[in-house]
């Protein structure tokens, strides 16, 4: 039985990555707060973070077979909500190693989430005969702005972040019934295979050079969801809402590179684009760097949205073309290195930011911004095709490539 809106199977699938950006995306404005009621500096406050990636980790391994016995509707209506309570619970925490502890469980459904949307988009790309994955993983940013201005607003009125996050649960459970009561897991793809793949994946030398393709993205995109608002109010002393606007500012722009960043792939190189993008991440990582002013600090965050959009796709399609082993092989190779840097690199940004101040924290990104540019033409020289029937190793792409994620 089914209830809710009626909408189209990609529909129903750009509005879950919506909603499940917006359960999530809350507690970010809150940062400050959080630590500051926690007095602690953000050295021990990073290693808390941790908590998340160490679930998400464990989940990515793991959860996919269970996942299916479960089943993908049954899962994700559950989930969502619950990512929402979980990280309500987890801003009660009085001490660092409570927050770690309570950050767990969260990362371990994120992860969860995670495997079921990508699947699933993938899925629904084969039903209806088109790609949908860009569009949808911009859905994901647009909830993600959508809940960096509601944060900032609620931060603003003066409401705790634990009243602020147990009310963003409502309101995950009523969009789950509205947008997601009808949904209906799309068939399975049917694609070849030469048994279970293991769950970890030796990288090749080439791996390894699309991984040091991804670092600098995938860093300074996690770095400006974890950092950007203790950023602004340490430096300018902003207020919440102004704090709140620079994880804002990164989503929204974010979203909307990657929801036009099909065409100009279609129209340049992969490894052009990569470029042009590595240079305008390079320009937000100055502006964020010296910034004298909180606005010129927000066009910094801007741009590291906009930089930071297409590069790991980019990575993760040049991993699947290559013909030295199956697609799938190299796809979960070069995703398991890159997601784990993603995951843990932010965190540990905290004992930069502690001990040389916010701003190096983001300048550290500067070498790995020069070492995109240098390894850009490993992700290829000309247009990506789009015609034809994607391989394996596409299908464990799109299931891999969260890129938005925490």
């Amino acid at each position: 039985m089914s209830f809710g809106l009626p909408l189209g199977p990609q529909h129903r699938v750009y509005a879950a990555f919506t909603i499940y950006a917006f359960s999530m995306g809350n507690i970010f404005p809150r940062f400050p707060d959080i630590k500051a009621a926690m007095g602690v500096q953000e050295g021990a406050f990073g290693l808390s973070l941790i908590g998340t990636p160490t679930g998400t980790l464990i989940s990515l391994t793991v959860a996919a077979p269970i996942l299916e016995r479960i089943g993908f509707r049954r899962a994700l209506l559950a989930l969502i909500p619950l990512v929402a309570l979980t990280f309500a619970i987890a801003s009660h925490a009085p001490s660092p190693l409570t927050f770690f502890v309570l950050l767990v469980p969260v990362g371990i459904m994120l992860g969860c989430v995670e495997i079921i949307l990508n699947v699933e988009a993938d899925r629904t790309e084969f039903l209806i005969g088109r790609r949908i994955m860009n569009r949808a993983h911009s859905f994901w940013s647009i909830g993600f702005f959508s809940a960096g201005i509601f944060g900032g607003l609620v931060a603003q009125a003066g409401i705790s972040p634990q009243v602020h996050l147990a009310l963003i649960v409502p309101i995950a459970i009523v969009g789950v019934a509205l947008f997601l009561g009808g949904y209906q897991p799309s068939p399975k793809r049917e694609v070849a295979s030469d048994g279970e793949a293991p769950r970890f994946v030796r990288p090749t030398i080439a791996i390894l050079v699309l991984v040091g393709t991804t670092l600098s993205a995938l860093l300074l995109e996690g770095a400006s969801l974890d950092w950007s608002a203790i950023y602004m109010r340490n430096i300018f002393e902003s207020g919440p809402l102004m704090a709140a606007l620079a994880v804002a500012t990164f989503a929204f722009c974010q979203a909307t590179t990657r929801f036009f960043a099909d065409g100009f792939v279609e129209r340049y190189s992969p490894s052009g684009v990569a470029r042009s993008m590595t240079a305008v991440m390079a320009v937000g990582v100055l502006f964020v760097y010296f910034s004298p002013h909180p606005l010129v600090s927000l066009a910094g965050f801007a741009l590291l949205g906009i930089g930071s959009a297409t590069i790991f796709p980019l990575a993760i399609s040049a991993a699947a073309q290559r013909t030295d082993r199956p697609g799938a092989i190299n796809v979960a190779s070069l995703t398991q290195l890159s997601f784990g840097a993603f995951l843990l690199g932010p965190p540990l940004l905290g004992f930069v930011a502690e001990h040389w101040g916010i701003r190096a924290a983001f300048g550290v990104a500067v070498p790995l911004v020069v070492l995109t540019f240098i390894a850009a033409p490993a992700l290829g020289g000309r247009p990506i095709r789009k015609d034809g029937p994607p391989g394996d190793g596409d299908v464990v792409a799109r299931a891999s490539a969260h890129q938005d994620s925490y």
